[in-house]
């Protein structure tokens, strides 16, 4: 098997790059945003930090297709890196310090392509969390300097931590009540957003998480640094992996429960 961990040294250092584009212009009084056709906004930094990530990966993977948020696919062929530049543009264009670069390597296999390295980067956090697929998750300020991730071992819903991103998209889908039934059962609820509950489910500070309304950049990153931690990261129909246009992730051990109340079956 592969081991990945060139490809991993590479993720760390075009997030290494994409930090410091990221964070020049976060708070920065003339930064520009314009609304996209979906009416999300982006901003002049999340298509200068994906420019740079695509510049970077052309001249070390020019054999390797390239899928970001703001720029498309580029490339074929049984490797892709995906990229979210700014996942939390609107927390970044509003200075909550919320939002990371999110760079993914998957290949295609069985199933279609899978994720096989993942790193997420929050530079206004100070945080930085990665895996590779079968060298397990980690969080630190480099390759030398990490701790390893466990998911935890929570296994009653009464006893759990659940986050999430926002009310609006269950609502506008039709299953708010379960959501809301949900939030009843367990111990705590808090709307972090974004990228942030997964990193949280990998590193066993909250137990579930999950988003009805989610692109393939949103959630490759996120999907391997859960699994490798221990845990489980599937779609709202169960299908594991970050292909179903939605994500729930936990700590494996109350993910049953989590799509009965939150699942496309539900």
């Amino acid at each position: 098997m592969p081991d990945y961990l060139d490809d991993l040294r590479l993720a760390h250092v075009l997030a290494d790059a994409a930090d410091a584009a990221t964070m020049d212009r976060f708070k920065a009084l003339d930064l520009k945003v314009e609304t996209k056709p979906d009416m999300t906004p982006v901003s002049e930094a999340d298509k200068a930090a994906e420019e740079l990530i695509r510049g970077q990966l052309q001249r070390a993977r020019p054999r390797d297709a390239i899928l970001g948020e703001e720029y498309g696919l580029e490339g074929t062929g049984p490797r892709r890196w995906v990229i979210d530049p700014i996942d939390g543009t609107k927390n970044y264009v509003r200075g909550v310090p919320v939002w990371a670069t999110l760079i993914s390597l998957m290949e295609a296999g069985e199933g279609g392509y899978q994720p096989v390295v993942g790193v997420v980067s929050a530079p206004a956090l100070g945080r930085r969390w990665w895996a590779a697929k079968g060298h397990g998750a980690y969080s630190g300020r480099s390759l030398a300097s990490a701790t390893r991730l466990h998911v935890s071992k929570v296994a009653k819903l009464s006893d759990a931590s659940f986050a999430y991103s926002s009310l609006t998209g269950w609502e506008e889908r039709g299953r708010l009540n379960g959501f809301l039934d949900l939030t009843r059962e367990v111990w705590r609820t808090r709307a972090y957003g974004d990228f942030w509950p997964y990193m949280m489910v990998a590193e066993g500070s909250v137990d579930l998480c999950a988003e009805p309304e989610l692109s393939l950049w949103d959630m490759a990153a996120n999907a391997i640094v859960v699994t490798e931690a221990g845990g489980t990261f599937t779609g709202l129909d169960g299908r594991p992996g970050p292909h179903s246009g939605n994500g729930a992730a936990s700590n494996g051990l109350l993910h049953e429960e989590l799509l009965g109340y939150l699942g496309e079956h539900a």
